[in-house]
């Protein structure tokens, strides 16, 4: 599997918005709560380096999943 993804001509990460996408599969409501988002953000510390194609995947998850208003003020 590629590591990246790319979404309107952008490479994105493929672990994180899959990460994203399973947060709301059949679950709950159908948005990221906080357990949710902090498994996203330790996804993205996890090699200790915040890369642009991970500032632009978390943009992309920011801006067009729907998200707790608890995890939206904490991520």
């Amino acid at each position: 599997m590629d590591y990246y993804t790319h979404v309107e001509g952008i490479p994105m990460d493929r672990r994180l918005l899959t990460l994203a996408e399973d947060a709301i599969k059949g679950k709950g409501d159908g948005r990221i709560s906080k357990h949710d988002a902090e498994k996203l953000l330790a996804a993205v510390v996890d090699g200790n380096q915040f890369t642009e194609v991970e500032k632009d995947t978390v943009a992309h998850i920011r801006r067009t999943f729907r998200w707790t208003e608890t995890a939206r003020d904490w991520f």
